[in-house]
């Protein structure tokens, strides 16, 4: 027991010096390379994300072959990474070319070098699910990974969830500096109060039943005359 536990807290600790703060991209980058630095018997490591429109891509592979790899289980609906994107929260196949629950994938993962398989869950949103999927050359290999994948998909979960608001926190930045330039724009053309010249972009928002982001960033790109249009002048719009 001790060395199991000095095993995960050696674990932690490397882990919490590979993940650094990043964007998304950045960070999934990131938690692949962490994981066959850090986690026994893995060469290899990519990130199947699920999108809500169930379409799955592959994200952020330690080597390229593993697009190829990741597809095969998308196209066949069969795999460690199929399913712990789509159905289990963990899946783990020690040898692949015996196991019975792959039929179809089990070959195609040993003719490219791939003897042993697992899927992690890392995060579930609204919008999409992602799962770590490690691969190893060795017979045998991930049969003790459920502490030490436990430990990782929480730190990697924890990273993901930090550079997600982030990237979310940068977008609001940047809205609110494109509605802020289309409002000068108003109120240099039309000489309207700021409060005015805000009100109109609103109400072009509501009457394109489109978001107030386009209708600045069409105003910015194209000037307030075109922004217009059909509308009016701001001053019948309010």
């Amino acid at each position: 027991m001790d060395d199991v536990n000095e095993a995960l807290l050696d674990t932690a600790r490397r882990l919490s010096q590979r993940l650094s703060p990043a964007d998304l991209d950045g960070t999934l980058r990131q938690i692949t390379a962490a994981a066959v630095e850090v986690l026994p018997d893995v060469q290899f490591a990519s990130i199947t994300i699920r999108h809500a429109d169930g379409r799955l891509e592959t994200s952020a592979p330690t080597d390229m072959f593993l697009c190829e790899l990741d597809w095969r289980q998308y196209e066949l609906q069969e795999g460690p990474c199929y399913q712990a994107a789509s159905e289990a929260a963990q899946m783990i196949a020690p040898n692949l070319a015996a196991d019975e629950r792959y039929p179809n994938y089990g070959p195609v993962a040993v003719d490219a070098g791939i003897r042993a398989q697992a899927g992690i869950r890392l995060f579930e949103g609204p919008k999409s699910t992602g799962a770590l999927n490690l691969y190893s050359k060795n017979v045998g290999a991930f049969e003790n990974v459920e502490s030490l994948g436990a430990l990782f998909a929480h730190q990697a979960a924890v990273a993901i969830a930090y550079a997600s608001e982030i990237r979310g926190l940068t977008e609001a930045v940047r809205t609110r500096t494109l509605i802020g330039q289309a409002v000068g724009i108003v109120m240099e053309r039309y000489r309207l109060s700021d409060d005015r010249a805000f009100a109109f972009l609103t109400r072009l928002s509501q009457a394109r039943n489109v978001k107030l982001r386009l209708v600045a960033q069409e105003m910015v790109a194209t000037g307030a005359d075109r922004g217009a249009g059909a509308e009016g002048s701001p001053v019948s719009a309010l």
